[in-house]
């Protein structure tokens, strides 16, 4: 019996990147003559980190439609037709015995012509939101794995497994390195630490909220690893100092969560999986700028649940301090927070994604 075969697309973003690399490393894990192929959308991230991370990988010519009238959108048709001809190719060239999809353009032609071909095939849906590709494929797969609960509102609920979204286990237990991360960070231990994330390449409106509060938050006695990202990394630097840090990236996101009492981010969500296992309160300020204001649908689903708090890009500056000072002095609403988001997750995403990836391949 020959190897088997995984054919995997996800890009565009790391939202999408991440958990196909996550997926492909378990399914090596538990295959380790298997044979993968990504597909990505040439000119996008995952053309690099996928290599990256050990795997090859094709490009497509594909893209998004953009939200108003351009010439991209013009030559969306000639990219989508060229995408599913050289989609076919490929999928009767490789040969897989599974098809698997995490959203972003390229997994829309990849595993249409897959389902066309008779490969079985999966999706994965990271937010509470599901994409438009994902959507558009809803009917073409067997399986339908969701990191939140009622997303029977965009797909068949029959195909649907509630799995979570896969993260790094290196999250799993990070209590028992608080200590190691007060060393590393050079923190003082009595006092409140305030981790603030927009991303690896930063978000401005975080980052001129935390500008101008430095004052506040230091008259409130907290100190602040500020994750400012390398975008605006000159612009922040000088910031650092006392009981301030401005790094453009947090290399050990395990110890800087765990040196955290409180966290500020945005929604994105992986973030928010990561977030759910590392169980410390949080304040959501999610983008309104992205794809169907997936991040606020986010964070909505997660407060609504008394498990964050949900502040509003447009009224952070004014409810910012309110906010913070609330949570900061009150030692129950921070156990609450931290008790319900830890109780959301979802720490074996990844290996029940691969098991229903092993049902589909047992059913050939």
């Amino acid at each position: 019996m020959r190897p088997y075969r995984f054919i995997i697309s996800g890009g565009g973003t790391g939202g999408h990147i991440y958990p196909a690399i996550a997926i492909a490393n378990e399914l090596k894990r538990r295959h380790s003559d298997a044979e993968f192929l990504f597909v990505g959308a040439k000119d996008r991230m995952e053309m690099e980190k996928v290599p990256q991370a050990g795997y090859n990988i094709v490009g497509l010519w594909i893209s998004g439609i953009q939200r108003k009238l351009s010439l991209k959108n013009l030559m969306f048709p000639f990219k989508l037709i060229s995408s599913l001809f050289k989609a076919k190719a490929i999928v009767r060239k490789f040969k897989p015995d599974v098809a698997i999809g995490t959203g972003g353009y390229a997994s829309a032609p990849l595993l249409r012509v897959a389902s066309m071909r008779n490969v079985p095939c999966l999706i994965q849906e990271q937010n509470s939101y599901a994409g438009i590709t994902n959507k558009w494929l809803k009917n073409k797969v067997q399986k339908i794995c969701v990191a939140y609960e009622g997303m029977e509102a965009f797909f068949p609920s029959e195909k649907l497994v509630l799995t979570g979204n896969p993260v790094r286990e290196d999250l799993l237990d990070i209590s028992k390195n608080r200590i190691e991360a007060q060393s590393f960070f050079n923190l003082e231990p009595h006092r409140k630490t305030l981790i603030v994330l927009g991303g690896s390449l930063g978000a401005r409106k975080i980052n001129t909220l935390i500008d101008n509060s430095l004052d506040f938050l230091m008259s409130v006695g907290v100190q602040v690893i500020w994750q400012c990202g390398k975008f605006y990394e000159e612009e922040y630097k000088d910031r650092s100092g006392g009981l301030v840090q401005v790094h453009a990236f947090l290399n050990r996101m395990d110890l800087a969560y765990a040196a955290a009492d409180i966290i500020i981010s945005r929604a994105g969500a992986l973030s928010v999986s990561e977030l759910c296992l590392v169980g410390k309160p949080v304040i959501f300020i999610p983008s309104p700028n992205v794809a169907e204001d997936h991040q606020t649908k986010n964070a909505t689903a997660i407060s609504e649940k008394e498990a964050a708090i949900l502040l509003r890009e447009s009224e952070a500056s004014e409810k910012f301090e309110s906010v913070f000072t609330g949570l900061l002095h009150s030692e129950e609403k921070q156990r609450t927070l931290s008790l319900n988001i830890a109780n959301l997750a979802r720490p074996n995403a990844t290996r029940e994604i691969v098991d229903e990836i092993e049902k589909l391949i047992k059913e050939l």
